[in-house]
């Protein structure tokens, strides 16, 4: 046993050595996972077993997401089971919900294109206590770990996840879609932080040679899909704004972008052409 602040001390040093961003507040992370404790209990103990975090310490210096080591992770004040099947959420989509909630839509029918852990779905079905959700994944891993963060959360009765391709397995409109699709282009993924690059699905990541090859598929479905009245929520990566709503407009659609607290057009908002 050594004294809890050293082995503070000790993960944090290690963790910055290994070029880990933010590693105190990851040393404590990490420490208070290790111990299965809160961040309370863990400032109540005088000691703990290195044993207890060295294998977890040593996952991470290799810079697997600490998400991933854990296996759960934060998204709209929600907690989310998380697994390599799945991209891991990011404060950056909690736009996309923000950007639903200003544009005054009371959604019934909710679709999730893309649902990884299912954090966009669940997060709005959350929102919107009398709507049902729809989330489909291509990863069948993916939708399982969907549904068991929706029984977490108790939404399961208003929530069902599929797995297949897009909208292939679809025949309903819905009054509200979302999706984070892949949109990485496929030549710059390995230039992406190791975290990412080695460790998240590159089936969430990869968006093609362009980086659209996800937005073509939903525009292509979309006609079909969504409501009249309904509204379209994508995410979208820094700069793509003009591509895509180029897409949206091809498609029959207008389209308007929110920003993230980066000033980045994160999320797009899409709706049929008036």
């Amino acid at each position: 046993m050594i004294p809890t602040q050293q082995a503070l001390v000790e993960i944090t040093a290690r963790l910055q050595m290994a070029g880990i961003e933010e590693p105190r507040r990851e040393a404590r992370l990490l420490l208070m996972h290790a111990q299965g404790c809160t961040q309370a209990g863990l400032i109540a103990r005088d000691s703990v077993d290195p044993a207890s975090y060295a294998p977890l310490l040593a996952r991470r210096e290799t810079h697997e997401p600490l998400a991933y080591i854990t296996g759960h992770k934060e998204f709209w004040g929600l907690d989310f089971l998380v697994s390599p099947a799945t991209l891991i959420p990011r404060p950056d989509t909690e736009t996309l919900i923000e950007a639903v909630l200003e544009s005054g839509q009371r959604p019934a029918t909710l679709l999730d294109l893309g649902t990884g852990t299912g954090c966009l779905l669940l997060s709005a079905l959350h929102e919107f206590p009398r709507a049902f959700g729809v989330g489909i994944d291509l990863n069948p891993k993916a939708a399982a770990l969907a549904a068991q963060n929706a029984a977490r959360l108790g939404l399961a009765d208003r929530a069902a996840f599929l797995a297949g391709s897009w909208a292939d397995a679809l025949n309903a409109r819905f009054d509200l879609i979302l999706s984070n699709p892949p949109y990485i282009e496929s030549a710059a993924i390995p230039g992406l932080m190791p975290d990412v690059a080695t460790f998240e699905p590159a089936l969430a990541l990869d968006g093609g040679t362009e980086g659209l090859t996800a937005y073509r598929a939903i525009f292509r479905a979309l006609p079909t899909l969504l409501a009249p009245h309904g509204l379209c929520v994508l995410e979208l990566g820094a700069g793509q704004y003009p591509a895509v709503a180029a897409l949206a407009a091809k498609a029959g659609f207008t389209a308007t972008a929110k920003a993230d607290l980066s000033g980045i057009d994160r999320a797009l908002l899409v709706s049929f052409r008036k």
